[in-house]
């Protein structure tokens, strides 16, 4: 079992543990297309999802009863083992472009969950059956219950090659849930919901049941409907997937509070970063950088473009940035170069980023970065969210939507020109025997595309604004960098030891802004 396989199950999203390729029919896939429609019931949909939640909001949290000891005792090697047959994968019979595979439960997930498919409007369950697996080297010596559920579902579509059947989507653990597009790999992850993230009350609300619409036939996007629980919220969303080069998800989410308080992240994601070139923290380690994603991007309700590169910090340490009415903001892997990572089997170059673009005006909060130390790749010790100013209200309903962009390349976004590197140095130059100013610290910041390459031509044009929330900038200059078709800034800053200052940076030439802002949060120690 390789390293990879092991972190993408351990981090709880349903890589693949299967080969993939074109599945046949199977008898109990045939049996569920085969339910005569009812036409006299009202079709199943999102309203339905949220009376139940509407519902659940009213009565008290309960946990869900615990799963078989056998399967609680089933260590990673041995979950991993029990695999879904792809001969009995659903959906084949139904015209859809889509495949689906339940998750067995046990190892690290004990939560049940109910999986339904929707045809003609009818909602019917898939009952949990042993033979739907592959137990593989795994014995189980009683047999399990039929009502036992499944841990968690994933779909799969012809997403790279029309003949093949790659895995698209997948929700495994709590609320947890990823997706990729054309020539991705599995990297950061996104949950339904955050609660009070960063703090010692942190929650981790659970998709308890999940109906996937198969209706519509010959379409080549699907429809998720998940209900959530938790002790603070109850919640109905609704997932509209579109496999594409960059797939896309449209979220639609409707909660009711059980209790005043929580603190709410909306469009939470999750990633790792243990090692970039801003923070080189790997001294024994044949690979340079180590990562999932490399930055937060926000674009702000007032339009600036802001990016603010991550790192993996020795205490836990969280970043806010005020705003009102996020225009969108997402965990991004910007460096595309195999020489960067040097990894071949975890393929780091190919972890998609992630975009989130509020659907309506979210209101008054903030952009919420949580960055928690790590001693290797294998946490994710990033989570992104948008927290709402105000904590909410029990028996309070809210509703929010916004769509999730999965790219290997989102230069799209805005025409300004973007940062490309973040370097840290002392602060004078290489080779001079000068000691360096006790206090002071040197950033490189390389700003690459955009309309730089036209500025190339005269570079003394171009000019880099420097701002420190204390301390002062010493001085800050830029070159050209033909390299990246841009310009590399070096900011020399000085602050008091012990204090933390946070710097900000962009390019501009007149009163034109060249770029995005460069952010960067510095101890001087």
């Amino acid at each position: 079992m390789s390293q990879s396989d092991r972190r993408r199950v351990v981090r709880g999203l349903g890589a693949s543990l299967l080969g993939s390729g074109v599945f046949g029919a199977a008898d109990l896939q045939g049996a569920l297309a085969q339910q005569p429609a009812a036409p006299q019931q009202p079709r199943f949909g999102f309203d339905a999802v949220v009376r139940r939640a509407r519902e659940m909001a009213a009565t008290k949290f309960e946990q869900p009863p615990a799963i078989p000891e056998a399967l609680q005792k089933l260590d990673f090697d041995a979950w991993r083992d029990i695999r879904f047959r792809p001969d009995r994968a659903l959906l084949a019979n139904s015209g859809s472009s889509f495949r689906l595979q339940t998750f067995h439960l046990g190892f690290l997930y004990r939560q049940a969950v109910t999986v339904n498919t929707i045809r003609d409007g009818i909602a019917t369950p898939i009952p949990y059956a042993t033979n739907l697996f592959d137990y593989g080297r795994t014995k189980i010596d009683k047999p399990l219950p039929v009502n036992l559920g499944f841990a968690g579902f994933r779909l799969h579509y012809p997403l790279n090659d029309p003949r093949v059947f790659d895995e698209v989507i997948s929700f495994l653990g709590a609320s947890y849930f990823r997706f990729l597009g054309r020539g991705q790999h599995y990297g950061l992850s996104a949950r339904g919901i955050a609660v009070n993230s960063g703090s010692n009350a942190e929650e981790f609300p659970v998709f308890r049941e999940f109906w996937i619409d198969v209706s519509d036939q010959n379409v080549d996007h699907a429809t998720i409907y998940a209900l959530m629980d938790s002790e603070s919220l109850t919640g109905a969303y609704k997932f509209e997937l579109y496999p594409s080069v960059d797939s896309a998800l449209e979220v639609s989410a409707t909660l009711f509070a059980r209790k005043a308080g929580a603190k709410l992240g909306y469009a939470p994601l999750t990633s790792m970063f243990f090692s970039g070139e801003n923070e080189r923290r790997i001294l024994n380690d044949y690979r340079p950088e180590l990562h999932d994603s490399d930055g937060l991007l926000i674009h702000s309700g007032t339009g600036e473009w802001l990016w603010r590169p991550l790192r993996s910090p020795l205490h836990a340490e969280t970043s806010t940035f005020l705003d009102k009415d996020v225009r969108g903001f997402g965990l991004l892997q910007r460096d595309r170069h195999f020489q960067h990572y040097q990894d071949l089997d975890l393929a780091y170059e190919t972890r998609p980023s992630y975009w989130v673009e509020p659907r309506g005006g979210w209101g008054d909060g903030q952009v919420e970065l949580i960055e928690l130390p790590t001693t290797d790749e294998t946490n994710d010790n990033i989570v992104l969210s948008w927290v709402p100013r105000d904590p909410i209200d029990a028996g309070r309903e809210i509703s929010f939507a916004y769509r999730i962009t999965s790219s290997l390349d989102l230069r799209h976004l805005s025409p300004n020109a973007r940062v490309v590197n973040t370097y840290q140095a002392e602060s004078r130059a290489l080779g001079s025997a000068e000691a360096q100013v006790p206090g002071t610290h040197r950033f490189l910041v390389d700003f690459g595309g955009g309309d730089l390459k036209y500025f190339l031509q005269n570079p003394s044009t171009v000019e880099v604004v420097p701002t420190i929330s204390q301390g002062k900038v010493v001085r800050a200059f830029i070159v050209a960098n033909p390299h990246i078709d841009g310009f590399r800034a070096t900011i020399d800053v000085a602050v008091d030891v012990g204090q933390t200052a946070i710097l900000r940076a962009f390019l501009k030439a007149g009163n034109k802004t060249l770029s995005e802002t460069w952010t960067y949060p510095w101890k001087a120690v």
